[in-house]
């Protein structure tokens, strides 16, 4: 079980061999987005920005309009507020190929205090125009999302987690833009999530078994583009679908199912994440039972939901 940080230095490292194009610019962060890796393997491919985010998109762009492909490490909340003004004006609205890896994403980023948690960042970067939104699981989804993004044309928006998951895919695993993955089947409900929180939704559907409550549980990792065929498809059976997110309850996934079952097929809908309030200073599982997402308290928020549309 490997952290994302540590999947995006080691990943970077070994396209860095291959890809002479491959570039880092890092917003003195580099220790921790672990862009450290790819400085002592590659250290003519990597640039040290200093604590200047507007700037090293600027920066990123004019490499990008030269044929390097640059990739940009820093806190994700950085990117999308202190930098979001170049990265729309520069990146997307150019449709500059940048990329940029987002890391300490979501909520589990409580031991570097309050104000370093982004929950706003896929409601954020999903609305804005020629953005592809990507958001992996584990390891795995990692490390091909991130070859992926190099290879193609155009800006990119890696969400990475700080810390490690267990995995849900292999070695195997290919990417595919838009796709969604069953990683549990089930008959009662549907739990559509991203990131590393789907992999707290199976232990919670897992949980919800026991209890004699059949819940399937649907990834999607790639939040722009989307396949809006495969998650309609995946609601019809069911007759209650939950939305989880390690993100605000607005704007996010939730928004976007919500979005596409109102167009195609109207039903019956909860969306849990964030509900609408900022985060703490404190450590990880304590934050994931605090806001009711780790899979114990995710589980029995589902039940009591349940309960509630029975009576």
């Amino acid at each position: 079980m490997k952290a994302l940080r540590d999947v995006f230095g080691e990943t970077l490292v070994a396209l860095g061999k291959t890809n002479p194009n491959i570039l880092v610019l890092d917003a003195d962060l580099a220790n921790s987005t672990k862009a450290d890796k790819f400085a002592v393997e590659h250290p003519d491919k990597f640039l040290e920005m200093g604590i200047a985010e507007q700037n090293f998109v600027g920066v990123a762009v004019g490499l990008a309009s030269l044929g390097f492909v640059p990739w940009l490490s820093s806190f994700t909340v950085f990117f999308t507020h202190r930098a979001v003004d170049p990265i729309r004006m520069l990146v997307a609205q150019t449709h500059a190929n940048v990329k940029i890896g987002a890391a300490y994403a979501g909520l589990l980023t409580g031991l570097t205090g309050k104000t370093h948690q982004d929950v706003e960042d896929l409601a954020i970067m999903r609305a804005m125009p020629g953005m592809t939104v990507l958001a992996p699981a584990d390891e795995f989804e990692g490390e091909a999302m991130i070859r992926w993004a190099t290879e193609f044309a155009g800006p990119v928006y890696l969400r990475l987690a700080r810390d490690a998951s267990p995995p849900v895919f292999d070695s195997d695993y290919a990417f595919t833009p838009g796709k969604t993955y069953h990683l549990r089947e089930g008959y009662d409900l549907l739990l559509i999530s991203t990131g590393p929180q789907s992999v707290r939704c199976v232990e919670a559907a897992e949980r919800l078994a026991e209890q004699g409550i059949s819940a399937g549980v649907l990834h999607v990792p790639s939040i722009k583009p989307v396949k809006t065929e495969e998650i309609v498809t995946a609601c019809e059976p069911v007759p209650i679908i939950f939305t989880v997110e390690e993100h605000n309850v607005f704007g996010g996934l939730g928004g976007l199912v919500a979005e596409i079952l109102a167009e195609h097929l109207p039903k019956l809908m909860i969306r849990f994440g964030i509900e609408d309030r900022w985060g703490e200073s404190a450590p990880n599982d304590f934050l994931l039972d605090q806001f009711q997402l780790s899979g114990p308290r995710l589980s029995e928020r589902i039940v009591n939901r349940l309960r509630v549309a029975k009576s």
